[in-house]
């Protein structure tokens, strides 16, 4: 990559973030007989994701014009007929030898290779469309960011009565509903209503979920970076441990109504154990009470992830 500072992002993401493409591979393993459509496209899918992350967030512009642009090819990746745009319009550093355009184009490929994909495309790029709203919203000037997030919740929230503009936030930030989208496009006899069925229990209470922990356990570093943390909007611990409490229990509910539901409900379970097994809840007060809250009654299964993911980071 020529450029030096895309160079350097390109990298980081990469390397800090790579666990993402891990756990999203997850949804290929489910089908096997796909696994060379469904890795490449996670994968490359994810990595726009995490690059796009870092551009905006270690930004040196604060143009929501140049952030929209940038998330062009993520909506572009996702529709297999879309041509090319220059991902830079906006921007001073511009070449990246290529990367980002290579990256879509093996999400297109991959695409085309899926035979239900017409069956949810649509539903692919609504999810997609909102994160990329997200991330033009939360990287603009700090100034402008709450009013611009509280407009767009308006825009959203009667479809949404059960949860808060920053539950909704959450759940936009989310790439595992598009993760489970890709899989069910590998089934030749996938039905629309199941699409819709998928997207109902993904979006927004697993995604919320996803992404309510990991704003969970990133508060004090947020907070010293000058972020947005959509966790520190509720009132106190108290608050907190209930309204995710609530998002886990929906998660639930919506994950039984899923074909292979055990499937999905592990992925619950594996999230909460995850992210509440993070060094980082350890080191902040709050954290771990609301983490101890959510831990008691855990079912075996959360349990096992829970310990197993202590297990791994201390030997790795």
């Amino acid at each position: 990559m020529p450029d030096p500072e895309l160079q350097r992002q390109a990298i980081a993401s990469m390397t800090a973030k790579q666990f993402h493409c891990q756990g999203g591979a997850v949804y290929a393993a489910v089908n096997l007989s796909l696994k060379h459509v469904l890795i490449p496209l996670i994968v490359a899918f994810q990595t726009i994701s995490d690059y796009l992350d870092n551009l905006c967030d270690r930004s040196t512009s604060l143009d929501p014009e140049d952030f929209r642009r940038l998330h062009q090819s993520m909506l572009d990746a996702v529709d297999p007929a879309a041509p090319l745009h220059d991902y830079y319009a906006f921007r001073d550093e511009k070449d990246d030898g290529g990367y980002l355009s290579d990256l879509v184009k093996t999400c297109q490929a991959s695409i085309r290779l899926l035979p239900s994909y017409h069956l949810v495309e649509d539903k692919v790029r609504t999810l997609v469309g909102l994160y990329c709203d997200l991330q033009v919203y939360k990287h603009i000037r700090r100034d402008l960011r709450e009013e611009a997030l509280d407009a767009w919740w308006q825009r959203h929230r009667s479809d949404y009565p059960e949860i808060r503009w920053n539950e909704f936030a959450a759940a936009t930030g989310s790439t595992l509903g598009v993760f489970m989208l890709f899989m069910a496009a590998g089934d030749p006899g996938l039905r629309r209503e199941q699409a819709e069925t998928i997207f109902e229990a993904y979006f927004p209470y697993i995604c919320g979920l996803h992404i309510l922990l990991d704003y969970l356990i990133d508060q004090e570093e947020d907070e010293q970076g000058g972020d947005l943390n959509f966790c520190s909007y509720y009132e106190d611990a108290d608050a907190t441990v209930e309204r995710i409490a609530f998002i886990v229990a929906r998660a639930r509910e919506r994950a039984e109504q899923l074909d292979g539901s055990a499937f999905h409900r592990m992925i619950i379970e594996g999230l909460l154990a995850l992210y509440l097994s993070d060094p980082k809840v350890s080191e902040q007060r709050q954290v771990r009470r609301v983490s101890r809250e959510l831990m008691k009654g855990s079912p075996w299964m959360r349990i096992f992830f829970f310990v197993n993911s202590i297990w791994i980071r201390k030997t790795s």
